[in-house]
């Protein structure tokens, strides 16, 4: 990408306070977009201001504010509104939407899992995706309408899914669920929505780190009780990277380039489609 890709563009990025949404903020924020930052804790998410902030003000000290927060639950409808209300009250519009809020839920074998987290992890990761990707479609065709020009805007949406969609991890039934149903979803409404000039994709990570989430999740595999794993979370770790041809874990900061090839206009014959990140490991798997 180009220094200032995507300059004066209106970007909404959900799951904010964590750790990718943190990364992704700062990022487009660097390459000239104004930031809609949305997350359901107002402490992260203003963290995630500071740290946006910090970094513009490396590169210009004069420089208006490129970051807006707001808080949401991405599982309410009259939320996620109010929040996309704000955020064009702030910038006018929204042309792209990194849909990348989501809960992992438990880990544990399947006669284990609790229905109940089950039942929150489709209600984030599916239900809440769809909410979002709805209402702000929704904004983006009401700019549309609105519009004096006869030269069409392109929009770009990206969701956050899972390589767990694809290869179906085991102890992680709800998280691997959501996953694949976010893929049916990107596909399905990207169909929907071409006729107005948006874009749908899916990004699907895996082995991302190091850091916390890694080391969080190896530790959860090794007491899952599950037979795929070893019981060492060091054991585990290892030979989850044994597994990827490419013997090394990615990093966030290449999670975040494949979403801005597909939101940028680099990738504008591009909709419907799931771009792996995952270093080979699910090569030659379908959904």
């Amino acid at each position: 990408m180009s220094a200032l890709s995507f300059k004066d563009k209106v970007i909404v990025i959900t799951g904010a306070g964590g750790n990718f949404g943190r990364e992704g903020c700062i990022y487009f924020a660097k390459q000239g977009a104004k930031v809609v930052a949305m997350d359901n804790n107002l402490t992260t998410l203003q963290e995630t201001a500071s740290c946006v902030k910090i970094e513009q003000s490396k590169r210009d000290s004069t420089s208006s504010d490129s970051i807006f927060v707001v808080t949401c639950d991405v599982t309410d409808v009259s939320s996620v509104q109010d929040a996309v209300d704000q955020a064009v009250k702030q910038f006018s519009r929204i042309d792209l939407l990194w849909n990348n809020a989501g809960y992992q839920g438990q880990i544990k074998p399947t006669l284990e899992y609790d229905p109940i987290d089950f039942s929150l992890v489709m209600n984030v990761n599916v239900t809440g995706m769809f909410i979002v990707l709805q209402t702000i479609a929704k904004q983006m065709v009401k700019q549309e309408e609105g519009t004096t020009t006869t030269i069409s805007s392109s929009y770009s949406i990206v969701n956050t899914s899972s390589v767990a969609g694809l290869r179906c991890t085991p102890a992680m039934v709800a998280y691997a669920s959501s996953k694949a149903a976010v893929l049916a979803m990107t596909v399905s409404t990207s169909k929907d929505l071409a006729p107005n000039n948006i874009r749908v994709n899916a990004v699907s990570p895996a082995l991302i780190g190091p850091g916390f989430m890694w080391d969080r999740q190896n530790e959860l595999h090794s007491k899952s009780g599950s037979p795929y794993f070893a019981t060492d979370p060091e054991k585990v770790a290892q030979n989850k990277v044994n597994s990827v041809p490419m013997k090394r874990l990615g990093t966030v900061q290449e999670v975040i380039q494949s979403v801005s090839f597909l939101l940028s206009d680099q990738s504008s014959y591009t909709t419907g489609t799931n771009l792996v990140v995952d270093g080979g490991m699910s090569s030659g798997l379908k959904c």
